[in-house]
């Protein structure tokens, strides 16, 4: 959503399942990088952090720590998978953001759910077009925890290995929120109305449409380089009518760098595990 997950590309565990074959079981070590992207979807000030993190990337049958984020793989074919996942938000703070100064701070996000991915076409075996549709629940972590709403992202993708040891992966989708993730990021109660910011109550809609293009290069055995850019469209949002909706576009951008520190001998989809 808002902050999306720039640490879903710290692992680039090689989605592509005849890549998979045959990599390290596990890889651990540490990734440094930076981002950019607006404090809550249509807001026009931006969250920017720089971030220095562990990371671990497991490929296991079923439990999964990989660029797709971190869950369990509940079934699995040539043709679909089911899985249950996890990704993250960043935080904002109201006092940074002028629509929303003397409202609650937005606190760091944690979304989990089941997702479907079905193949739609594999032309090479380095590339495959693939629909996901993940539904998560959201959970606010902001001096406790508490469920803010559900989200629905069906999800159009291609990926592929480029020239240069490139791999890539571009993507449009759609999120789509319920009445109260959209309220949590648009409405206004009358506690927190001014005469510039009238009281607001959101409904349940299109938050917006989205293009992502991410990709990461190898430059050695144990360096990888990451980046993603993603273009957020709010034209037809539900709660365009919103005191907090500022704009009708959005981008967001991330770079890093990783580094493996270790790695095990055993290899995903062997025996040895």
């Amino acid at each position: 959503m808002g902050t999306a997950l720039v640490l879903s590309g710290v692992a680039w565990a090689q989605d592509i399942p005849a890549e998979a074959a045959g990599l390290p079981l596990w890889e651990a070590g540490v990734f440094g990088g930076a981002l950019s992207t607006p404090d809550y979807p249509a807001s026009s000030q931006r969250n920017q952090r720089a971030l220095v993190l562990p990371f671990f990337v497991y490929r296991g049958d079923v439990l999964r720590a990989d660029r797709s984020g971190v869950g369990a793989r509940m079934a699995h074919t040539d043709a679909y998978e089911f899985d249950i996942g996890f990704s993250a938000s960043l935080p904002a703070n109201s006092n940074d953001v002028d629509l929303r100064q003397g409202m609650p701070d937005l606190g760091t996000l944690i979304e989990f759910g089941p997702r479907v991915k079905v193949k739609l076409a594999q032309p090479a075996a380095d590339q495959r077009a693939t629909f996901e549709l993940p539904l998560r629940t959201v959970l606010e972590f902001n001096g406790g925890v508490r469920q803010v709403g559900n989200v629905l992202e069906p999800k159009l993708a291609y990926e592929w290995r480029a020239p240069a040891d490139w791999r890539l992966k571009t993507a449009v989708s759609l999120v789509l929120g319920d009445q109260q993730l959209n309220q949590y990021f648009y409405g206004v109660s009358p506690a927190y109305a001014t005469a510039s910011r009238p009281a607001y109550a959101a409904q349940a809609g299109l938050i917006s449409s989205r293009l992502t293009v991410d990709g990461s290069k190898r430059l050695g055995p144990d360096v990888n380089l990451f980046a993603f850019a993603r273009y957020d469209l709010y034209e037809g949002a539900a709660n365009r009518a919103s005191p907090l909706f500022a704009q009708n576009q959005g981008t967001s951008f991330g770079l890093g760098l990783s580094w493996t520190l270790g790695r095990s001998e055993a290899r995903a989809g062997s025996d040895a595990h």
